[in-house]
């Protein structure tokens, strides 16, 4: 494929693609057992893209969507793997949504919250991962429940038990996965939000470097990629988006 060579510089200034991999979301990244090697959709991911472009591909590893948002709005890295937010939008170009999310609440078998609308509450303590989608919506959203902020996305549930908290907050994947290892805990039955998880770039590389990476997602929702990528990695919960 014939590529525009402002485009690739736009992509790989130093000469590779460097891929920002958000290890807190278990949907999109994972480290290998064995080897550490993270391996996931947005790898593949990066990896088409990179291949696309006809540049090495440098996977830049965090624990943390913040971390994740931070190395891309600093040009630490060319691309990333966010959660669609105003606040990040700030710095980042986000493409429409490639795979849909949905974020839920935790609780103790024994709470009295049976619902969403129980949670906002003064008494509650909501514990979410610091930087997180969840984070940036919750903050927003709630207004009376008092917000505590774990390191990481996978630590968020470990914060909840250890400091006695009401609600955790965070991917049900992720969740549902906590629960499992732990005895008296449950989801509640309905979502909080749905997630929608983009590619993004650093506004300063323009708007046709932008439409570009925007472009590549729809090609790769289109061909199946995306959907393949998913049930690839066994990944169930997460659904393909839409066309933008």
């Amino acid at each position: 494929m014939n590529i525009d060579p402002s485009i690739r510089s736009a992509f790989a200034p130093t000469g590779k693609l460097r891929a920002s991999i958000n290890l807190g979301n278990p949907i999109l990244a994972n480290k290998d057992a064995t080897s550490g090697a993270p391996f996931g959709v947005s790898i593949d991911l990066a990896t088409e893209f990179a291949a696309q472009l006809g540049v090495e591909l440098e996977l830049i590893v965090v624990d943390a969507a913040g971390k994740s948002v931070e190395v891309v709005a600093d040009e630490r890295a060319d691309i990333g793997f966010f959660a669609v937010d105003p606040v990040r939008g700030a710095s980042i170009a986000f493409t429409a949504p490639y795979v849909l999310i949905e974020g839920y609440y935790l609780v103790r078998n024994e709470s009295s919250i049976r619902s969403n609308a129980q949670v906002d509450v003064d008494i509650n303590r909501v514990v979410v991962g610091r930087g997180s989608a969840y984070d940036l919506f919750l903050t927003r959203e709630l207004h009376h429940a008092q917000i505590v902020r774990a390191p990481t996305s996978p630590s968020v549930v470990q914060t909840f038990i250890e400091q006695g908290l009401e609600v955790a907050a965070g991917v049900k994947q992720q969740l549902e996965a906590d629960a499992a290892r732990t005895t008296g805990l449950r989801l509640l039955d309905e979502r909080f939000m749905v997630i929608q998880q983009a590619m993004g770039t650093p506004k300063s590389r323009g708007a046709e470097a932008a439409a570009y990476l925007g472009a590549f997602v729809e090609k790769m929702k289109a061909s199946g990629f995306v959907a393949a990528a998913l049930a690839r990695h066994g990944i169930a919960g997460a659904s393909v988006a839409g066309p933008a």
